[in-house]
């Protein structure tokens, strides 16, 4: 693996989790592969959960670890011949060849901007980093994706599963800003890859792009796709079709204890209490928040211990 952007990079999905698994129950075991490698995490946009985890996971691996705010840096350019006489100081050429004579990986977290569909779909700031570095790149979250996530949920569900198949739902929830549709892609592309019973419940006006959900099954009817729920994904997403709007802001696609039944409860974070899903679901027995956010140190550690024994 050179470097890790989508799920489909993983070799053996189903591997990949039972090793992360493994590793998780001595996370310190392959301390000597990281030795003398530096992570360099980039952050175009805010983080919490995936900035300390995949530090965490860097440094259980042996590696230091550097960050930066691309906030608090020069003016990046993207565009291949662009005259820079404006805002922007430094060209993308330059430097992702810099920093990469100051890292070994280089992980990336940049959004979309959710006003221009063409550009997003583009991943201009995570395909620019691939072509023009020359160490491998991972996705902390990108326009289109957050593969780190969802690998988190696959290990997830795998580990609080009953059933050989569970049966497993994404369902879209209200939220008052408007947001990508990233996670949503990553997870429903690895549901695709595991053995489940899925379905994809939203709003009408919220289907997603038709490239990603393929023959996924979908409703309009949420109490209809929750009902014998196992996992319950929660996550809000703007519209596609409209790209970046909000069209529905209907509070009854809140996650109440109701709705949930007997499943366990899912969500990325940071998630709006009494919002997206009501307190007594989130402090209850049923939810595994917490637990799907400790995963994100193991899916990261699998990811860059894969990398750095390719290196």
């Amino acid at each position: 693996m050179k470097h890790y952007t989508h799920i489909k990079d993983l070799s053996d999905l189903k591997t990949t989790i039972k090793d992360a698994i493994l590793l998780k129950m001595d996370p310190f075991k392959n301390q000597d592969i990281g030795k003398n490698k530096t992570l360099m995490m980039l952050f175009f946009n805010s983080s919490l959960r995936t900035r300390l985890s995949t530090e965490k996971a860097a440094k259980n691996l042996g590696m230091s670890v550097m960050t930066l705010d691309i906030n608090n840096v020069w003016k990046l350019e993207f565009e291949d011949g662009s005259v820079m006489n404006m805002n922007s100081t430094e060209h993308i050429k330059e430097a992702a060849h810099v920093i990469s004579q100051y890292a070994d990986i280089i992980a990336i977290r940049a959004f979309p901007t959710l006003t221009d569909k063409n550009k997003d779909e583009s991943e201009l700031i995570l395909k620019s980093f691939i072509k023009y570095a020359t160490v491998p790149i991972i996705s902390m979250e990108s326009a289109t994706g957050h593969p780190l996530q969802s690998l988190t949920d696959a290990i997830t569900i795998s580990e609080f599963t009953e059933k050989r198949k569970p049966r497993v739902v994404l369902t879209w929830a209200p939220h008052p800003k408007a947001l990508p549709q990233a996670v949503a892609n990553s997870f429903i592309e690895t549901m695709q890859l595991m053995d489940v019973d899925f379905t994809i419940t939203h709003p009408k006006g919220y289907e997603l792009n038709p490239e990603t959900v393929k023959d996924s099954n979908v409703t309009y009817n949420q109490n209809e796709a929750l009902k014998d729920a196992d996992f319950v994904y929660a996550k809000n997403w703007s519209s596609y079709t409209n790209y970046g709007q909000i069209l529905n802001q209907d509070t009854n696609w809140k996650i109440t204890k109701e709705k949930l039944g007997q499943a366990k409860f899912m969500h990325c974070l940071p998630v709006r209490r009494n919002v997206v899903v009501d307190d007594d679901v989130l402090d209850s027995d049923q939810s595994i928040v917490i637990q799907q956010a400790n995963n994100r140190t193991f899916a990261a550690q699998i990811v860059l211990k894969n990398i750095l024994e390719q290196l």
